[in-house]
């Protein structure tokens, strides 16, 4: 993919270059060196455990950036992807310890973070409000409202403690070396893949893609033809939240908990997912392959944490997924939004 002005490689390709310069050199120097520093740093970045590692962590985010991509793609740019993970996250340990069904649980945080995007749909499609300020209104309440529900419920900002999903494990496969991560993981990383093809194939392949495409690149048209553009939008907006509810639902129940602590579990994964469907061109493969460059190195930072590989100071090795996040933004600068996005659009409009 190039820059057709320039004619010079475009950021994607770049960053992915580079990714993959580094990840062969430093199989090189693993293989002349083994014992050397840089031979245990590749031996770690190649274990199973940090693949499993990277799926676990990619979940929330992926499923994030794929409600966030419909939700664009639309012509409605939602930020509060981070408040919608929150609020699922805490409602989904709520109904599980309610219910005592995870999958209820699991049921509960997609109708709560559907109804908080339903919500955020009204004020921006309705009554025509400014989307970045409602977006960053519906992470500001689900940051406040969830810690404050689990402190009535449960006397404090961390809810008690529920069983959480397992593992799914095929025989055999889950024996292979390194890839056999895979077929040893949560169901809701086998989950996560589903929503991928699903998402592509719903954008690419189906009348309500195109016209989820059209109400967020020539909404006239799309009205011309017929089609209720709010309708296309609120539709869109929804499958945000349907989708973040699996996100945070997945999360809460990867530990079997809700944190309400500082800016709770969720910690920026809502706002890593935008990044990541930045980068990934508004393609939910993209995001999930954006999304494991930063899960990626997550792993490895906490893997690091756990050895004296180098004398580094915790707190600077937790910086190394965050930093390439900031990398990854000034490559994406040039990425084209949908042409109407951000604007609001009634049916009869010239």
């Amino acid at each position: 993919m190039t820059d057709l002005l320039d004619g010079r490689p475009s950021g994607r390709l770049l960053v992915a270059g580079v990714a993959a310069l580094v990840f062969v050199a430093l199989g090189v120097a693993a293989l002349v060196a083994p014992e050397s520093q840089v031979g245990r740093l590749f031996g770690i970045v190649v274990s199973a455990s940090t693949l499993a590692a990277t799926l676990r962590l990619s979940v929330p985010i992926v499923f994030a950036a794929i409600g966030g991509i419909f939700a664009e793609k639309s012509g409605v740019i939602n930020i509060g992807l981070e408040g919608l993970l929150i609020i699922s996250a805490f409602t989904a340990v709520f109904g599980a310890d309610l219910t005592g069904s995870l999958w209820l649980g699991y049921l509960v945080a997609v109708v709560a973070s559907t109804a908080l995007a339903g919500l955020f749909a009204v004020v921006c499609i309705e009554f025509r409000a400014d989307q970045i300020i409602a977006g960053l209104a519906v992470w500001l309440i689900a940051l406040g409202l969830a810690p404050f529900g689990s402190q009535v419920i449960y006397g404090g900002p961390n809810t008690k403690s529920v069983d959480t999903l397992g593992t799914v494990t095929v025989p055999v496969l889950s024996d292979v070396p390194f890839f056999g991560a895979l077929f040893d993981a949560s169901p809701a990383v086998y989950l996560m893949f589903l929503a991928v093809a699903v998402g592509w194939y719903t954008l690419n392949r189906t009348t309500f893609g195109r016209w989820v495409r059209a109400a967020g690149e020539n909404p006239k048209a799309l009205d011309t033809a017929g089609v209720d553009v709010s309708r296309v939008r609120y539709a869109a907006v929804l499958l945000s939240g349907t989708f973040s509810g699996m996100g945070g639902a997945s999360l809460a129940f990867s530990i079997g908990q809700f944190t309400g602590n500082g800016p709770t579990m969720v910690n920026g994964k809502g706002f890593i997912a935008i990044v990541a469907y930045l980068f990934g061109n508004y393609n939910p493969v993209g995001a999930l392959l954006s999304t494991a460059l930063f899960a990626g190195l997550d792993a490895v930072q906490l893997r690091l944490q756990t050895t004296d590989l180098y004398a580094l100071p915790d707190s600077l090795v937790q910086t190394i997924p965050f930093v390439a996040v900031i990398v990854v933004l000034a490559f994406v600068g040039k990425t084209r939004l949908p042409e109407a996005a951000g604007e609001h659009y009634e049916s009869g409009e010239e």
